[in-house]
């Protein structure tokens, strides 16, 4: 009951399909990751052969039609929810970071992109033999997409490309980027750019390890980028990005809770074995209540995820509701790996515990897709306040 699958509460939305998902995924990540999962972690990163891997285990695809090598038949937003949880059940975004771009990445060039680039570009990065990275995020602004000052000026063959990216998750091993840049008085546009064109460089960002060395800082100095890639009309970039991120929240939720279900179970166990003033820590009343508010914010947290995913599979846009998910699960999880961090006391601190791991990595997750304030604006807009 109080380990990681027993803290998940029950919901009328997942069925067999979603537990055979699970399994799958379980599976993988028990086999090919959990082992290296510390030495990964330490060094930020992992070999390429394990996009292959994922590929080949039918991981990549889902979500993408059968004729460019997916599986779209019964896919569904819990199978990209569940696919986030087991990814993070260990403590670690070392793999997720990198591996689950090519959701954000790859469907604008689907749903936009010639058949050329289907067979290009889509095809490899599902069969694992390609990276694709999502460049948005400029150094002189983050969540403020409207105030992106990349520009890409048509010369009449070509676009040429200027300006920098940086904190892109994947960046340094990426083969393609889908890029936001600004094409003059038509606003922002997507462009997709291959990452050997001249006049591109990309250097790892150096600094507060979070979770993966391939994040980085992209230049574009007069980068040529074929009008063939630009995704979709020009001036219509923010449209698209506002589909994406709505999607990319429910991964980034669902990264968040199970990390501090996986806090908590681990809370949990210490607690019952570690034995202070003559009795188990858990027998300590107020160890227990502290413990009880974490399973609390957990399902509470849950109950109103399942809302917003019933809410979406049935056509609406719940967008206000989106983010302030957002914003309150990610204060569960800084909450909930804090309040670990002070049971598991000088154990948590010795650099050899997951709880660790997952309070490190905790703060990230109330920046990236969106900052509270951004979030908190946005909603109240929606909420016509």
């Amino acid at each position: 009951m109080n380990d990681f699958d027993g803290l998940r509460p029950r919901t009328a939305g997942l069925g067999k399909k979603h537990q055979d998902w699970r399994t799958k995924l379980r599976i993988f990540v028990d086999e090919n990751i959990v082992p290296d999962l510390d030495a990964w972690s330490e060094a930020g990163t992992f070999p390429d052969e394990l996009y292959k891997k994922a590929a080949k285990a039918g991981l990549l695809g889902f979500g993408f039609a059968a004729e460019l090598g997916g599986w779209a038949e019964d896919a569904d937003l819990y199978h990209r929810i569940i696919f986030a949880e087991e990814f993070h059940r260990h403590g670690s975004g070392v793999v997720f970071a990198d591996i689950a771009t090519l959701w954000i990445g790859l469907p604008p060039v689907v749903k936009f992109g010639s058949p050329q680039l289907l067979e290009s570009v889509v095809r490899p990065i599902l069969a694992g033999e390609k990276k694709i990275a999502f460049a948005v995020t400029e150094p002189g602004g983050g969540s403020d997409v409207g105030g992106l000052s990349m520009t890409a000026d048509f010369d009449g063959d070509n676009y040429v490309v200027n300006g920098v990216k940086t904190l892109i998750s994947g960046a340094t091993r990426a083969d393609w980027v889908l890029t936001v840049v600004r094409t003059g008085s038509k606003g922002l546009t997507l462009l997709l750019i291959d990452t050997v064109s001249e006049g591109m460089s990309v250097e790892p960002v150096k600094g507060l390890s979070w979770y993966s060395a391939s994040n980085g800082t992209i230049s574009f100095d007069s980068v040529k980028v074929p009008v063939n890639n630009r995704i979709g009309d020009e001036g219509r970039a923010f449209s698209y990005l506002t589909e994406q991120f709505n999607i990319e929240r429910f991964s980034g939720v669902a990264a968040t809770l199970a990390m501090a279900r996986t806090a908590t179970a681990d809370t949990i166990v210490w607690a019952k074995d570690r034995h202070t003033f003559g009795k188990r820590l858990i027998d300590h009343q107020s160890i227990r209540h502290k413990l009880v508010a974490m399973v609390r914010e957990i399902r509470a947290a849950y109950g109103y995820l399942d809302q917003c995913v019933y809410r979406f599979e049935n056509d609406e846009l719940p967008i206000a509701d989106l983010c302030m998910l957002k914003v309150h699960a990610t204060g569960v999880l800084e909450r909930v790996s804090r309040d670990a961090m002070h049971v598991l006391g000088g154990q948590a601190y010795q650099g050899n515990h997951r709880i660790e791991r997952i309070q490190r990595e905790s703060r990230i997750f109330a920046l990236g897709g969106g900052t509270e304030e951004v979030l908190s604006d946005l909603a109240a807009r929606q909420l016509e306040f």
